[in-house]
Order: structure tokens, then sequence, then C-alpha cells
């Protein structure tokens, strides 16, 4: 999802370390990044996310706490 929200072209799905940082030394991504991938979350599983919640931040630090923030969401 992250690659096809974000226009990654080239990057492929094995190229991302489940546990890297998606932001700073890891993917890379911007705060922008981070809007898009919000959105998307919110369209795709109706995760509704507060950006001045600070669980937010942690749930955006690698592939796996998103995996697990949607698998969070999907158990409710």
């Amino acid at each position: 999802m992250i690659i096809d929200v974000l226009e990654l072209e080239d990057i492929q799905p094995d190229d991302i370390e489940a546990d890297a940082p998606l932001f700073g030394e890891g993917l890379g991504l911007d705060s922008i990044d981070a809007l898009e991938i919000g959105l998307a979350l919110q369209k795709r599983y109706g995760i509704k996310l507060d950006a001045e919640d600070e669980s937010t931040r942690t749930h955006f630090a690698s592939i796996n706490s998103l995996v697990a923030l949607v698998e969070a969401h999907d158990g409710n």
C-alpha cells in the first residue's frame, strides 16, 4: 500500500525491512508522506488518526507497527 500510495516506483515490497524506520534513516519518508499514508489507512480500513496524539507517531514507526495498527483496528 505504501509503495502504491506514495508512488515509489524504484522500491519493491522486498526492499522494505519490516522493522526499519519509515522516516529518517530508514525509508526516508517525510510528513507529507505520513499524511498520504494516514488518508489511505482511513479510506481502506476506516482508521482515523489524530496527528497530535503521541501514539500516532508510534504507529508510523515501521511497517510492523502499521500492520499492528491495522490488525488491532480490524479486531474491533
